[in-house]
C-alpha cells in the first residue's frame, strides 16, 4: 500500500514511516518519530520527540503526541512515548513522554479509544483495550490496567493505580487506588461496588462472579482489619483466579491509598452504561 503525505505537511529527516501511512495537511512529524504501518494521521496533528505509534493508529486534528513531560524535575534527558496498534486517538488529545526522574517512558497499549481532549501524562502505562471518555485526565506515573473504562471529565492523581476491568465513572476525582473490576464515582471518588457486566463481558463463569461478589463483601468488611480480611479471602477462594489477581493488586501497594467504600451498608452490586 502507498504511503502519501500532504505537501503541506513536514516530515523532519529522521523519521521513520512504516508502508501505507496516510498523513493528512498541516502535520508535524520530528526527527525521532517512529509511525507504523497503515497509520493515519488525518491533519493538524503534531508528533514530538522519541515517538512510536503502533500499526493501524488513527490519530484526529490537533492531537499532540510525545510532547515533553510537565514536570519540573525532568533535566531535559532523551524520554520516549510508545503507542500500541490499532489505537483511536480523537480530537485534542495530548499524550507526554515518560520523564528522565522517573521511568523515562509513558506506555499506551493496544487497542485504545481516546475521545477528544484526554490527557496522558509522563511516565503512565496503559493497558490494552482501554477507553477514556472526553477529557479523561491522567496526572504522570498512573498505572491502568486491561479492559479499563474512564469516564469523561474524570481526573486521576498522580501514582494512582487502576486494575484490570475497573469501571470509573465520569466527573470523578480519583485519589486513591482502584481494584480490578471495581467502580468508582464521585468527587472524592468512592468504590461503588463491582462492574459485573464488565466480568460477565470477558468471560468470567457464574461461579467466578458470585465468588468475588462474596470476597468483595469480606474483604471490605470494616469489623476486621484489612490484612486480616486479605489473607481470609486468600484462603477461602483459592480455586478462584479473580479473587486473587484482586488481592495481589491490593497487597501489592502503591503510593495511594485505595478507594474505599462509603461507610454504611456494603453494596457489591455495579452496573456499566451499555452504551
Amino acid at each position: 500500500m502507498e504511503t502519501l503525505i500532504h505537501p503541506m505537511t513536514v516530515v523532519e529527516a529522521g523519521a521513520e514511516l512504516g508502508t501505507g501511512v496516510r498523513i493528512g495537511p498541516f502535520c508535524h512529524i520530528g526527527a525521532e518519530a517512529v509511525i507504523g504501518d497503515g497509520v493515519e494521521l488525518v491533519g493538524h496533528v503534531t508528533v514530538l520527540g522519541a515517538t512510536t505509534i503502533g500499526a493501524g493508529c488513527k490519530v484526529f486534528p490537533q492531537a499532540v503526541l510525545g510532547a515533553p513531560p510537565q514536570n519540573a524535575r525532568h533535566k531535559g534527558g532523551r524520554t520516549t512515548l510508545s503507542i500500541g496498534r490499532n489505537c483511536t486517538i480523537r480530537e485534542a488529545v495530548t499524550i507526554h513522554t515518560g520523564s528522565d526522574v522517573s521511568r523515562g517512558e509513558t506506555v499506551v497499549g493496544d487497542n485504545g479509544t481516546f475521545l477528544a481532549y484526554t490527557h496522558i501524562a509522563h511516565d503512565c502505562v496503559i493497558g490494552t483495550n482501554a477507553t477514556f471518555a472526553n477529557a479523561a485526565t491522567l496526572a504522570g506515573h498512573c498505572d491502568i490496567g486491561d479492559h479499563v473504562n474512564i469516564g469523561g471529565l474524570t481526573a486521576l492523581h498522580q501514582f494512582v493505580r487502576i486494575g484490570d476491568g475497573a469501571f470509573v465513572a465520569g466527573c470523578s476525582a480519583v485519589l486513591g487506588d482502584v481494584i480490578p473490576y471495581g467502580m468508582v464515582a464521585g468527587n472524592r471518588a468512592e468504590l461503588r461496588g463491582l462492574n459485573i457486566i464488565g466480568m460477565k463481558r470477558s468471560g468470567r463463569s457464574r461461579a467466578e462472579i458470585h465468588a468475588v461478589r462474596k470476597a468483595y463483601r469480606m474483604i471490605f468488611d470494616r469489623s476486621q482489619p484489612l490484612a486480616q480480611n486479605l489473607a481470609r479471602a486468600r484462603l477461602e477462594f483459592a480455586e478462584f483466579e479473580l479473587v486473587g489477581k484482586i488481592i495481589d493488586f491490593m497487597e501489592e501497594r502503591g503510593k495511594r491509598q485505595f478507594t474505599l467504600p462509603a461507610a454504611g451498608p456494603l453494596s457489591d452490586d455495579g452496573a456499566d452504561d451499555e452504551d
